[in-house]
Formats: structure tokens, sequence, C-alpha cells
């Protein structure tokens, strides 16, 4: 069995590996300078290239999508919950069959739980690079990404095809699909309708939380964003803490499960025994289960952290209590 080192579970922001042709529209304008990133877990890449920087289980993935201002990721599913918190810039997110359902725009700190069930894309509406990082259910992350039929027929005009294995096969790299491999299959009316059409007033409420209503409340105690008692009430398999320089965690604390760990304001220090690193937004540690640690502010001025922690919940639908 492997042995992981502290140091093996901690990907800092500078040494994060991009992949440019991660997913089905890599090619697609206005879409063809994304970069994705998996940091914990498999993912959901369609690519070959995609660097995974921690493959130890979690029950979750942690992934990011870096885009330069204009650059939108096509509308897509996943049979599992996908959580977005922004790191850097401003983010229109938005949904729906034709991506015209309903949307909201995020800042630094924002995080939306995107409801299970419905063609979601997002786009950077700022003035610079920006950076979102996520959060998906399960080990698998869902089985893989679904795409709107009308992103698999714009990619195909430009060179790339999805096999129905999942994988990626590149036109103008001389690569067709393999013998016995067909092309994945374009969602039909039946599936499509299963979709429900939900507003903007449908979700925003009951999945979005802002970063200074948090801040707000997070003044002598960690914030649950997202879990069974929640402000952001679901079960997707895993829960979400928001932790400020007020409610840090200095005594030492323990899990059942394994924890990530990610700053989006301010330095962090995490110290456990026998070591202490210091975090910086944009890196990403995770925590063994069982591993006595504390979590504090390593300097002064603001900071704020976002704490991911596994449990037993199943990785499914978005839950409905």
């Amino acid at each position: 069995m492997t042995q992981h080192t502290m140091a093996d579970r901690i990907v800092r922001y500078g040494e994060l590996v991009p992949c440019k042709t991660a997913f089905i529209d890599a090619h697609t304008p206005g879409s063809d300078q994304k970069e994705n990133f998996t940091i914990i877990g498999g993912g959901v890449s369609e690519s070959p290239d995609q660097h995974v920087h921690i493959a130890i289980p979690h029950g979750f993935n942690i992934g990011a999508a870096g885009q330069p201002p204009k650059c939108r990721n096509s509308l897509h599913d996943h049979n599992t919950a996908e959580v977005f918190f922004v790191l850097s810039g401003r983010w229109r997110f938005f949904w729906g069959r034709w991506g015209n359902a309903g949307e909201v725009v995020l800042e630094q700190g924002d995080i939306i739980n995107i409801p299970t069930g419905i063609f979601r894309g997002f786009e950077n509406i700022g003035t610079e690079y920006g950076m979102i990082m996520a959060i998906l259910g399960g080990d698998d992350a869902g089985g893989g990404v679904h795409w709107a039929p009308q992103v698999i027929e714009d990619a195909a005009d430009h060179g790339l095809i999805l096999g129905e294995n999942g994988k990626l096969y590149d036109q103008k790299k001389g690569q067709g699909l393999p013998d016995g491999i067909g092309p994945m299959p374009v969602m039909q009316s039946d599936e499509l309708a299963k979709r429900p059409e939900l507003t903007t007033m449908d979700v925003v409420p009951n999945h979005v939380a802002r970063f200074w209503d948090m801040f707000a409340l997070s003044d002598s105690r960690p914030v649950n964003v997202i879990g069974e008692n929640g402000i952001l009430r679901d079960k997707p398999g895993f829960e979400v803490y928001f932790i400020t320089r007020g409610s840090a965690v200095e005594n030492l604390e323990s899990h059942r499960f394994p924890s990530v760990l990610m700053p989006v304001r301010g330095h962090w220090r995490i110290s456990w025994d026998g070591g202490s690193e210091v975090l910086a937004p944009g890196d990403t540690m995770s925590v063994p289960a069982e591993l006595n640690h504390s979590i504090t502010p390593a300097v002064t001025g603001e900071a704020a952290l976002y704490q991911i922690k596994g449990n037993a919940d199943p990785a499914g639908h978005t839950w409905k209590g």
C-alpha cells in the first residue's frame, strides 16, 4: 500500500497543471481557451492529457476551471452534485435546455450548489483571468458529463468527437473513432423533457450563498454552508463549511472521513502532530481521516477558508428534505 506524506496532500496554486483539451468544447469558439484542473480524485475529464494531482479517494472530487474574460464552459450536467466557489474573477452561471432559463452572477468567495438534473454552464464576465474551484460528488464524479445536444453537434463541426466510451477523439490530430466504438448518443426529446427549466428564483434562494453573508455569520463558529443542516440544505455526499478568523479552529480536531481545506482569502496555518504548513488562496490540502489538526490564520488581516468534509451519505441527486 502506498504511504502518502502530508507533503503529498498539498497542491499549491502555482503548481497546478492545466489541461486545455479536457472536454468536448475544447475547439469550439468561445470555449477554446479554458483550462481545467483535476486536483483530488479522477475528475470527469474526457481527455487522457488531464493531470491528476492527488488520486487518493475522498468520496468526492476537487477540481477547478480557469478562464480568460468572455470564455465560457458549455451546457452540461452530472448525475451527482457540482458545487463551485469563486476564487477570483466575476462569473455568470446559467442553466436550462438552452442556457436561458435562469442565471446568477457570483463574485470572489460566493458559492453555488447547482441542482442536479439541469444543464448548466458558466462564463468569466470579468476583465481578467479568473478561477473557480469545484466539488463533485462521489469518487467517480457521477459517471462523467452529459452534454446538451447542441454542444456535441458544435464540437463535431470543429473536429472533436466524443465516443460512447466517454473518450475524446480529435480529428485535427488525425484521430477517429476506434473500431467497435460509436459516437456518444445525443439526448433525445424524452430524456430532455425530464430536465426541469428552473428559474433564477427557483435556484438562487436555495442554492447560492454570498461571501459577505457567510462572513457575517462566521464570527464565532464555522458556518455549515452545505449539508443536512446547512444554509444550503442538501446531502450531496459531502459537507461544506466556511471558516474565518473569528471561527478558526484553534483546538485540535479530527474527522471520521477525509477532509479538504481551500483558502479563499488570507493565509492559513494548518498544524498537526509533527508538522505544520501555511496555505494561501488557491492552495488545496487533503487532511486524512482521524488526523488531529488545527486551522488558524497565519497572518493578520482578512481570512476566509472553505472546509469540505466527507461523510457516509451517498453521492446522489440533489436531496430534498
